[in-house]
C-alpha cells in the first residue's frame, strides 16, 4: 500500500451497503430553489444512521450546482493535540465505494500560498472521522474529482485559511465542504444548562440557531467565538473557514437546507434528555 494511502479507519460510523443507503437518502431529495452556482457547504459527520441523510442531500445539492476541479474538505478536530491546520498532501483515501485521490498539486499551491497557516500532517488525520465519513458521498457525487483534506482546529486562523485559499489561483476552481455537527446536549456531554424535557429540546434548537444565523449572514469572524461561548458546534474552525471562503468567492449568504438532531431522528417517543444537532447548509 502506498504510504500516503489512508485506509478506512472508522467504518463503524457508516456500516452496511453504502450504495443502497445513499439511494435511500436521496429518495426524499428535492433540489433547492435558485440557479446561482454554489461554492461551499456545511454538513454533519455523525454516524450515517443519524446524520447521513442530511449530509447526502446537502452534498447532492452542492454537486448539482457547481463544476469544480477539486473538492476541499475542512474537517472538525476532536483531538486536543492537533493545534495547527493539517493538510493531507498526496495519495488517496480509501472508501468502501472506491478510492478518492488527493490533489497533490492543489496541496502544494495552498501550502506555498499560506505557509504560516497550514502544515503538512497526514498523521493528524489518522484518528479523526469528520472527513472520512464524507468521503463516500464525495466519491458518489463528485465522481473522479480529487480532494484536499484539511483539518481546521477551532483556535486556528480559520477565517484567514478560508479566505486565503479563495484568493489563490485555484480558488475559483474548487468547492469547499465543512464537516461539523452542532450542539452536543446532555449529561453525557457535560452540557445540560436547560435541564431535561421539551423545553430543553427547544433551548438546544435555539442554541443551534445562533450559529446557523452566523452562517446565513456569512459572519465568519464570529463563528469560533460563538461556538466557544455557546458550545453549538464541534467543528467551528471548519465552518469559519468555509464561510470565509464562500464570502471571498462572492456568496451573498448561506441557506439552511435541512436541520434536525439525534433525538428527532431516533423518534423513540422518550422524553428529551440528550441529542446532537445536525444541519445541511449551502452557500
Amino acid at each position: 500500500m502506498n504510504p500516503r494511502t489512508r485506509p478506512i479507519r472508522h467504518r463503524n460510523f457508516y456500516p452496511g451497503d453504502l450504495s443502497r443507503q445513499i439511494a435511500d437518502f436521496l429518495s426524499t431529495y428535492a433540489a433547492p430553489g435558485g440557479a446561482s452556482p454554489l461554492v461551499a457547504a456545511v454538513v454533519p459527520h455523525a454516524g450515517w444512521s443519524y446524520s447521513g441523510g442530511v449530509a447526502a442531500r446537502t452534498l447532492k445539492a452542492l454537486s448539482d450546482r457547481t463544476k469544480p476541479r477539486a473538492v476541499i474538505v475542512f474537517g472538525a478536530v476532536h483531538r486536543a493535540w492537533i493545534t495547527s491546520c493539517a493538510v493531507y498532501p498526496e495519495g488517496e483515501w480509501l472508501t468502501p465505494l472506491g478510492a478518492v485521490s488527493v490533489d497533490a498539486e492543489l496541496a502544494r499551491e495552498v501550502l506555498a500560498g499560506l505557509p504560516e497557516l497550514l502544515e503538512v500532517n497526514a498523521g493528524a488525520h489518522d484518528s479523526e472521522h469528520s472527513i472520512e465519513v464524507q468521503m463516500p458521498f464525495i466519491h458518489q457525487f463528485f465522481k473522479g474529482l480529487p480532494v484536499l483534506p484539511i483539518m481546521v482546529p477551532p483556535d486556528a486562523p480559520a477565517v484567514d485559511v478560508g479566505a486565503g485559499i479563495a484568493r489563490l489561483p485555484s480558488g475559483k476552481d474548487v468547492v469547499v465542504v465543512a464537516s461539523s455537527d452542532l450542539t452536543h446536549y446532555g449529561e453525557a456531554y457535560g452540557f445540560d444548562p436547560a435541564g431535561l424535557g421539551s423545553k430543553a429540546h427547544a433551548w438546544m434548537r435555539q442554541n443551534d440557531e445562533r450559529i446557523l444565523d452566523l452562517i446565513r449572514r456569512l459572519e465568519a469572524e464570529r463563528v469560533c467565538e460563538e461556538a466557544e461561548r455557546s458550545r453549538n458546534a464541534c467543528g467551528p474552525g471548519a465552518i469559519a473557514a468555509a464561510v470565509a471562503f464562500a464570502r471571498e468567492r462572492g456568496a451573498k449568504g448561506g441557506v439552511v437546507l435541512e436541520r434536525t438532531d439525534s433525538h428527532e431522528v431516533q423518534g423513540s417517543g422518550e422524553p428529551f434528555h440528550m441529542a446532537v444537532g445536525y444541519a445541511g447548509v449551502v452557500m
